[in-house]
């Protein structure tokens, strides 16, 4: 294998700012479209979200994706059709499973802070499932200069949600000069690493704050963290 990799830039990614919303989309999302950035295999939407203290997204429907939510800051409040009424909290991950469709609601929980998560979707191994939700707190997880895994498709993994799709979400918080290997559960998978905080090395690369690399045809790949950090690391098949 040849490792193949793409580089995607904080300043790059396509941004809107509706006031009381400021989002940035790595990938094409609404009126944002690049060609380039339709997805990163089974990856099909990370956005970096800011919603002002008692705004958010109305009731809206959804099927087949698998929509995770990470709050960085702040808490975000959550309604659906399955009749689920729950509060995100910093600390959480939540998943909702979309499949034969499903409306929701998403609100800052907060009518004096904002609040900043990331909406990601991942494209499910399967159409048509029944819908479903999960949430888990991640705070007590040892992420401590290693990555711990928050979604998952293996029922085993007690610490994270469960996703339909061959994929993994996992966190590390690296102390400077740590690293770290990562290594991929199947030949067909990459791996889109995003820098939350701080700046890394990886294949060759420094990325800063809210850079990201996707990189596949890999078995393993090292992170190397120049200052402290906290990554985002999404393991999903490239079809």
């Amino acid at each position: 294998m040849k490792m193949q990799k793409i580089i995607h830039k904080s300043k790059n990614r396509g941004h809107v700012d509706f006031g009381w919303l400021k989002s940035a989309h790595s990938f094409s999302f609404g009126n944002y479209f690049d060609q380039d950035k339709v997805n990163f295999g089974a990856l099909r939407v990370l956005n970096d979200d800011f919603v002002e203290a008692g705004n958010g997204f109305g009731r809206h429907p959804h099927d087949n994706m698998e929509i995770v939510s990470i709050p960085l800051e702040g808490v975000l409040s959550h309604q659906d059709s399955m009749g689920t009424s729950r509060d995100i909290q910093t600390g959480d991950v939540q998943i909702m499973s979309a499949g034969t469709g499903v409306t929701h609601s998403e609100f800052n929980g907060s009518k004096e802070n904002p609040v900043k998560f990331l909406q990601i979707w991942v494209i499910p191994s399967e159409r048509q499932l029944t819908p479903s939700y999960d949430q888990k707190s991640y705070t007590d997880v040892d992420r401590k200069n290693k990555f711990a895994t928050i979604v998952s498709p293996n029922i085993a993994d007690s610490q994270a949600v469960l996703i339909h799709q061959d994929a993994y979400f996992n966190l590390a918080d690296l102390d400077a000069g740590i690293s770290t290997n990562y290594a991929l559960h199947g030949e067909s998978n990459g791996v889109y690493i995003f820098v939350l905080e701080g700046s890394v090395q990886v294949a060759g690369e420094v990325l800063d704050r809210r850079d990201a690399i996707g990189i596949w045809e890999i078995d393993h790949i090292d992170v190397q963290s120049t200052t402290d950090a906290q990554v985002l690391l999404i393991e999903v098949p490239m079809f």
